[in-house]
């Protein structure tokens, strides 16, 4: 009876939600459309961004259970790399998987000399790599300043597309990011669902110990998840750094936004960190134009109404 009258309370939340957000967007769109429209597509490609970065958190933390709070840290450092070879050499992919491969071994080389010896205690875990990521932001900072930095983009992209009119122009790497975000998305699936170390991987979330007990090297696999979830967060590092900046304290805040896409989208789901970033990316796009005091309290209350709703996250599954 108490689980009946749960279920109700809970479905009865959903329909007021759905309600106030439904009626909330035909009036915001029917008093500025341009607005509305333009403040959608930077939801859009933020929440690729977004996805991007948490789904790197999504494998190393929701997947296989460690605690990197120096994700944000690896963000900000594949930035930097990025940013460095760009202004080097003037090619924008070459600075793309600089920071990617960049992130990558810094994170591969905490994993083993750091994390491993505290593998499974969650509190040395959060401690050693928050206090990494303090280390490579104050070296960052020492390094390049405090100035907000851009990495330069490839001529190709970097102009603006007209939408609908010429009164709507939007700029085209930010089209090129919701893009990006697609096909990261599309690789991750495919290297989860049809390959061995796919396979792997979720086999080692649901058991370990057996995993191991048939031949296989634990140990790689999380080596592996471990430098693939680093080299995404210095690949967004980059992709991040081309339209909004790279400066002390994105680590912070992209480490924050991924722990908000993990936890509304569902702890161990790719597809439910895609959700989460969707949601995530438009709530914050939204609140910022039309009510930009509160921003920050709309989009955490989001997450705060999907916990109620749904605790283990909208896709994560119970347990």
């Amino acid at each position: 009876m108490m689980r009946l009258r749960q279920a109700a309370n809970k479905r009865t939340l959903v329909a007021v939600v759905l309600l106030v957000v439904v009626g909330g967007a035909i009036l915001l769109m029917t008093q500025d459309p341009t607005t509305f429209l333009l403040a959608g597509i930077h939801g859009l490609t933020f929440a690729a961004l977004l996805f991007v970065v948490a789904s790197g958190f999504t494998l190393v933390f929701g997947l296989m259970g460690i605690t990197n709070l120096a994700h944000g840290g690896f963000y900000l450092l594949g930035g930097y790399v990025g940013y460095s070879i760009a202004a080097m050499t003037g090619n924008w992919p070459i600075a793309l998987a600089a920071g990617a491969v960049g992130a990558g071994v810094v994170g591969l080389l905490a994993q083993q000399l750091l994390l491993r010896p505290v593998q499974g205690d969650e509190m040395r875990e959060a401690l050693v790599t928050v206090g990494l990521s303090i280390v490579i932001a104050d070296q960052l900072l020492a390094f390049y300043g405090g100035y907000p930095d851009n990495v330069p983009l490839p001529s190709i992209v970097s102009g603006a597309l007209e939408l609908g009119s010429r009164s709507m122009r939007y700029p085209t790497f930010r089209l090129a990011v919701l893009g990006i975000g697609i096909i990261v998305g599309f690789v991750l699936l495919v290297i989860l669902r049809r390959t061995r170390l796919g396979m792997a991987i979720r086999a080692g979330v649901d058991d370990r110990e057996m995993l191991g007990a048939i031949g296989v090297n634990v140990r790689m696999v999380f080596a592996v998840v471990f430098l693939l979830g680093s080299s995404l967060a210095g690949f967004s590092g980059v992709i991040g750094g081309s339209f909004l900046s790279l400066a002390p304290g994105e680590d912070s805040r992209m480490l924050l936004y991924s722990l908000v896409v993990v936890v509304v989208g569902g702890m161990r789901s790719v597809t439910g960190a895609a959700l989460g970033a969707l949601l995530v990316g438009l709530t914050a796009e939204y609140a910022a134009v039309y009510a930009p005091t509160y921003a920050a309290l709309i989009t955490f209350g989001m997450m705060v109404v999907v916990l109620i709703i749904r605790p283990s996250g909208l896709l994560g599954s119970e347990r």
